[in-house]
């Protein structure tokens, strides 16, 4: 799972704990491990949802300010509108010293 590097800190702290993609299909799977900078993460769920479900507590633990904002990141993979079909994953970061 990649993060535009202005995220990458947050995710590995785990200040960011939910990320929204435009897939056509999952690229991650629940329990899968990916690395994300120097570290891992483990994505805990994956549910496809439309856009106008993001609740305003999603919003913030993608680390956005806002609807809006979080629409415009996502825009690089695509338009993006309320009934847009999209995936949300939960992830935690992994200890340094986790398996691989």
């Amino acid at each position: 799972m990649e993060f535009s590097r202005d995220l990458r800190d947050a995710v590995m702290s785990g200040d960011i704990t939910v990320s929204f993609r435009l897939w056509r299909r999952p690229r991650v799977k629940q329990g899968g491990r990916y690395p994300v900078g120097p570290a891992r993460i483990e994505v805990d769920s994956v549910e496809l949802m439309p856009f106008a479900a993001i609740t305003p507590g999603d919003i913030r633990r993608s680390g956005e300010r806002d609807r809006e904002s979080l629409r415009r990141r996502a825009a690089h993979a695509g338009p993006s509108s309320d009934d847009t079909l999209l995936y949300r994953g939960t992830l935690s970061p992994l200890r340094r010293d986790a398996d691989p």
